[in-house]
């Protein structure tokens, strides 16, 4: 029986979730950092003794260019029980063009279907929302998985063409050229400080929508130039 096999089912499920939500990490790597940082076995009582700094230096430094606060959630999920029911997905709704004049197109990068708390390079889905300042409408999931037999030369353009129908993203991290590359095909990365829920950033959009919206977003919106103008005045007095 090889190490990993010592692992109870639990921190098996655990470290596979950890990794989704670290940039362009596996099962296998952060098992081998962790290994590297508090030996074999790998216990509860030893994950719950790793903090940021000691997880950093590890496996000569292997993380130290992840953002700290994706290491922070994946030594969250690490340290914490898993409920292992799946979540129930949110139930996508029909949509047609011209149903909600006003209204964006959103992608939020997401991992559990409820928060924004994805890097844009691993996150497991985007969900698709149409946005207007009364309605908020679920209308699409889109997995970031490459399907079998695709050759793809840039995962992040693949990802980014993925959610080429909408005008703004809404992610917990993204690196400047992947941004770049967002930015080309005419979406608007939006980097939030911290994990925040699907719902409430919503909240926070519905909220701009319906009272002086900045005029990149009027713009996108379909506003008239001549009222985006008159944002424009308003926001800067």
């Amino acid at each position: 029986m090889n190490s990993q096999n010592t692992l109870s089912r639990e921190l098996a499920l655990r470290i596979g979730l950890a990794a989704r939500i670290l940039p362009d990490t596996d099962a296998k790597r952060l098992f081998k950092v962790l290994t590297n940082c508090v030996g074999l076995p790998i216990t509860e009582d030893k994950i719950g003794s790793i903090n940021l700094k000691k997880l950093k230096t590890a496996q000569e430094r292997e993380f130290a260019n992840i953002d700290d606060a994706l290491l922070k959630q994946a030594l969250h999920i690490l340290k914490t029980n898993v409920v292992t029911i799946e979540t129930r997905k949110p139930e996508i709704l029909g949509f047609s063009e011209g149903d909600m004049p006003g209204s964006v197109r959103i992608a939020c990068g997401s991992n559990d279907a409820v928060n924004v708390d994805g890097h844009f390079g691993s996150c497991s889905q985007f969900l698709i929302y149409q946005v207007s300042a009364a309605e908020a409408r679920l209308i699409d999931i889109r997995s970031t998985d490459i399907p079998a037999g695709l050759e793809v030369d840039d995962k992040n353009v693949f990802r980014a063409e993925l959610i080429q129908d909408c005008k703004v993203l809404y992610i917990a991290s993204v690196g400047g050229p992947a941004a770049a590359k967002i930015v080309r095909l005419g979406i608007h990365p939006m980097k939030l400080p911290g994990i925040e829920s699907i719902a409430e950033v919503i909240g926070q959009l519905q909220t701009v929508i319906a009272g002086t919206p900045p005029p990149w977003l009027a713009k996108v919106m379909g506003i008239e130039a001549s009222d985006r103008f008159r944002f424009e005045r308003e926001a800067t007095g």
